[in-house]
């Protein structure tokens, strides 16, 4: 036997029980270990419902922190937006001057780095004196004489006639108002008795003396109310305490009511020539009456401004005002109204695209905004660096359109590029651009046409002052009477026009029922 053979001999002698056959497991056993495992069983799926309930229970955390977060960032970019719309100002904006200060950041004025000149007229500066009047219009001299001798101290001659000067005489006027009162005017009315009836006939008052006041002073209330922009209250002070004129607030009110009717047909005038100027700008501003919620709108003319408030801020206004069509250019800002109603040359004002470029540099988080304003704004100095050398005569108006084409393609590139931005507001400005890159250079092509909105921002802003003062008006007549006043005192200041006189004359011609003069340019 071999060594192998008695090793599983040991082995098998050592360990009898391996190869033996098992006693099989009784009934009872059986069913004990049946018992045993399904106690297990059952205890397991205790476990599995306990841990998919924690599960559950850990999901809906899980989902209710991620609402949470969400709700957070949804707040966040919120305040974010909130924040920035109290920040910006009337120079990164639309938002008129008159909204800068506690409601935002004050927007810089003047120069950014304090220059170090001093105060004043600099050295070599040619100095400015106010001219003397003419004697043909100085109403009263004093002569001044001195009463000694500077040099040997004798007196000298207190009487015109008896000094004898050398030289030219030294003049000084102080202009003074006149001791302030009512120019009373009477009309006594007799009754004259006829000499062959014996009966007794009154004649009438002349027509430009009916009513308490005269055309002059009723001229006055308007002028003060519109033009000065003062309260009615403090109009009447002013009547009573520098005049010396005691006024009821009813009787300011009927001047003011005068006034507009008086007016009446030269704004009519400027209403229908509306829709035959060449050019017109137009913008519009909020207005209340009552209370309720109106729209003050401007259109300006080469050589008038019309005002008119109405009740919607849709083109129907634009439609009522200039018709179905306008044949002329139409410059505004982007608000929708305008490119729904007109379909023909336009202007969009370049100040307003400026104010926008620079509201979102300002607030800029993402690189789109970024490189876009930047080097919108780029192109935007390079062409009006072009329009100054037009205006001041460097190149002529075919200079100005093949010098701008180029810079017209890389703006119409630079609104392309940026059509799918993830930037929302970048992808909207550019959007806009792209849609109406030619609006935004009629200037060049079309004398008369400014490249921006300036002048009927400047017309609205008298309005907005007069708002912020009166706070609107209370009735309809109210309404056509401010914008009637409107019309002529800003017509009459952009024509170089005396704007009390004129209102005098209209006052005049309504009494005596006779055409105000007409503001409607006179042509040769």
């Amino acid at each position: 036997m071999n060594v192998r053979a008695a090793r599983r001999a040991s082995r098998k002698h050592a360990n009898p029980s391996r190869h033996a056959h098992p006693h099989p497991p009784s009934r009872e056993e059986l069913q004990r270990q049946v018992e045993r495992q399904q106690h297990e069983i059952e205890r397991l799926r205790e476990q599995v419902a306990e841990r998919d309930q924690q599960i559950a229970d850990a999901e809906k955390q899980i989902a209710d922190s991620e609402k949470q977060i969400a709700d957070a960032e949804k707040q966040i970019a919120d305040l974010e937006r909130q924040l920035a719309a109290r920040q910006k100002n009337s120079t990164n904006s639309s938002k008129p001057p008159s909204s800068d200060g506690l409601a935002g950041k004050s927007r810089q004025r003047g120069r950014r780095k304090k220059s170090k000149r001093q105060p004043g007229g600099q050295k070599g500066h040619p100095g400015h004196h106010r001219p003397l009047a003419p004697p043909e219009q100085v109403q009263e001299v004093h002569p001044v004489l001195p009463v000694e001798c500077k040099h040997c101290g004798q007196s000298l001659p207190q009487q015109l006639e008896q000094i004898q000067t050398v030289g030219e005489v030294q003049r000084h006027q102080v202009t003074e108002l006149p001791p302030i009162q009512p120019y009373v005017i009477e009309y006594p009315c007799p009754k004259v008795v006829c000499p062959a009836c014996g009966e007794g006939t009154r004649a009438p008052l002349p027509e430009e003396a009916q009513g308490d006041f005269g055309p002059q002073l009723t001229a006055l209330i308007a002028y003060l109310t519109i033009y000065c922009r003062m309260p009615r209250r403090v109009v009447e002070a002013f009547l009573e305490h520098v005049l010396g004129i005691a006024m009821s607030l009813g009787s300011t009110q009927k001047c003011w009511e005068q006034a507009s009717a008086a007016v009446a047909q030269p704004s009519q005038e400027l209403e229908q020539q509306l829709k035959n100027e060449p050019v017109l700008n137009s913008d519009e501003t909020g207005w209340r009456n009552n209370g309720e919620k109106r729209y003050l709108w401007a259109l300006v003319a080469r050589n008038f401004v019309f005002y008119t408030v109405a009740k919607t801020r849709s083109s129907a206004v634009l439609i009522h005002l200039l018709g179905a069509v306008f044949a002329g250019i139409l410059c505004s800002d982007r608000f929708s109204a305008y490119f729904k109603y007109h379909k023909g040359l336009s202007q969009l004002c370049w100040a307003h695209l400026k104010r926008n470029l620079l509201g979102i540099q300002d607030f800029a988080k993402t690189t789109d905004a970024q490189r876009f304003c930047r080097d919108a704004l780029a192109l935007y100095a390079h062409l009006f660096r072009l329009w100054h050398k037009f205006q001041g005569s460097l190149i002529d108006r075919s200079q100005l359109i093949l010098r701008s084409i180029p810079l017209q393609q890389r703006w119409l590139a630079l609104a392309e590029q940026y059509l799918d931005s993830d930037d929302k507001e970048v992808r909207n400005l550019a959007t806009a651009l792209f849609q109406h890159c030619g609006r935004l250079f009629t200037f060049i092509e079309h004398p008369g046409v400014e490249p921006t909105n300036n002048c009927v921002e400047q017309a609205l802003r008298i309005a907005v002052q007069l708002r912020k003062i009166i706070f609107g008006n209370r009735s309809a007549q109210g309404e056509v009477a401010t914008a009637r006043l409107l019309t002529v005192t800003q017509t009459c200041r952009m024509q170089g026009r005396n704007t009390l006189g004129y209102l005098t004359e209209a006052i005049v011609c309504y009494r005596r029922n006779q055409p105000a003069p007409s503001l409607l340019p006179q042509r040769r």
